[in-house]
């Protein structure tokens, strides 16, 4: 809780600093904020603590991811430095939607009320409407916030309408409640039809949440035409916020009608890995291919949906890291390739081993880790994801089902590497150039991808 107070008042704080005449401290500043609350969120740990009447409760699930999203964040800040460089006057507003956003993103790991969830969910899209269409001299920027907010409105009514089935069939909104009613429905509120459209309403509002086809139709769109560092919050805090919220719901309130809305789980993942995959090998964009790559790593995530052992937490958490910090450097050195070769194709990258081997091993190590190989953190998250599931029997088909899709998935990230070392440079490319803090960052972001590949303990033993 002091996590959501400390980031409303750091948010108010950035908005008014905004109004200074030189915003190149707005950037320290904002890296200051989200490295105390990280620091405050590590003591709330093993403290259980609930609060506004049960709806809201801080616990060692919330923690943990909590300090995966505000780590994330502050990995992802150093990629405003243009922003502050060029002394950009909403750059006090682009932190307070961070922050605000964060508040939003917390709430939807915290709570046990499905209002709370809403209101999370509501707070994260609408920060989520305004970065898509920030970048106000681009059509694309426009289109795609447009695009984002009507299908976002459209989809969050159908997942309101859920709720309120659920209300209906059941007589309240908190999770253990609805568990409890649902059981004495009979076969987990199976033999109940309001309940069980609530359900699939539910399911339906939030695979659109976190990219999952049949409903991602907007990802490619919204994440290219979204300023590239804000695709990178997008595709790492919101998702692993909405995979986060996803699980929980099942697992506290719907657990028992598994096997009512497993087969249209099933679907999900299967269609989610399929047209993720398959999508993003027929990309010349490396920003289209890396939204499909978002939508087939949440196919991957979902999968822990269908395990509810003691391995899904760690497994989406782990997958959660080792998905954002590879996500992250991809993002940052594709902002800066594309800034400055005013391209975001692949060849773009033609011959960035030679010009810029610190970006290019950054990039490279970030697409192994995306694709699975092994001394990288991608290919622990997909073999924890993996072992969770692999306990229930009935689901080897999908573990098949994935590693043959994500060895689909080797061919198009390696485009990007091949592109960068076995490629000629054009002659008239420019030579792309990165700061100092940019190189440090994104040495540090790949240090943790390689760490976690070479010794996953570090991580999973705390998890």
């Amino acid at each position: 809780m002091i996590s959501i107070i400390l980031l409303s008042g750091f948010g108010i704080i950035s908005l008014f600093a905004g109004f200074l005449k030189s915003k190149r401290v707005l950037l320290p500043m904002a890296l200051l904020f989200l490295a105390v609350v990280f620091g405050i969120n590590l003591f709330d740990w093993d403290q259980n603590q609930s609060y506004f009447s049960n709806m809201l409760t801080i616990d060692n699930f919330a923690v943990a991811f909590t300090g995966i999203m505000v780590l994330s964040t502050l990995l992802i800040i150093p990629f405003t430095q243009h922003f502050a460089t060029r002394n950009d006057e909403n750059l006090g507003e682009y932190y307070a939607l961070i922050l605000f956003s964060l508040v939003g993103a917390i709430m939807m790991v915290s709570y046990n009320n499905m209002l709370m969830l809403f209101v999370g969910i509501e707070i994260l899209s609408i920060a989520m409407y305004v970065f898509a269409g920030s970048d106000k001299s681009s059509l694309r920027s426009a289109e795609a916030a447009l695009k984002y907010f009507l299908m976002g409105s459209f989809f969050t009514g159908i997942l309101l309408f859920g709720m309120v089935m659920i209300y209906g069939a059941t007589g309240t909104f908190n999770i253990a409640e609805i568990a409890g009613s649902a059981e004495a429905m009979g076969t987990g509120g199976a033999n109940n039809v309001m309940f069980m459209l609530g359900v699939l309403m539910i399911i339906i509002g939030i695979s659109f949440k976190v990219s999952a086809a049949p409903f991602h139709f907007w990802t490619p769109d919204v994440y290219e035409g979204t300023p590239t560092v804000w695709t990178a919050y997008m595709s790492t805090v919101v998702k692993t916020a909405g995979v986060a919220a996803f699980y929980k719901l099942m697992d506290a309130a719907f657990a028992a009608s598994y096997g009512s809305w497993m087969p249209t789980l099933v679907a999900i993942i299967v269609l989610t890995l399929l047209i993720g995959n398959v999508g993003a090998v027929v990309q010349q964009s490396m920003k289209r291919m890396l939204a499909y790559s978002s939508i087939s790593h949440a196919g991957y995530l979902l999968m822990t949906l269908l395990a509810f052992n003691n391995l899904s937490t760690s497994a989406i958490l782990f997958y959660s890291f080792a998905y954002s910090t590879a996500s992250i450097a991809a993002f940052g050195v594709l902002q800066l390739v594309s800034r400055q070769r005013q391209n975001e194709n692949y060849e773009a990258f033609n011959g960035l081993g030679k010009t810029n081997p610190l970006l290019a091993f950054s990039v490279a190590v970030s697409m192994l880790s995306l694709a699975g190989i092994p001394l990288t953190a991608g290919f622990f998250g997909k073999f924890f994801v993996f072992s969770a599931l692999i306990e229930n029997p009935d689901m080897m088909w999908l573990i098949v089902v994935a590693v043959i899709l994500a060895a689909v998935g080797v061919y198009y990230y390696f485009r990007v590497v091949i592109a960068m070392y076995l490629h000629p440079v054009a002659e008239d490319a420019t030579t792309i150039r990165s700061t100092s803090f940019m190189n440090v960052m994104l040495l540090i972001i790949t240090a943790l991808t390689i760490l976690l590949g070479i010794a996953p303990a570090l991580l999973s033993d705390v998890l």
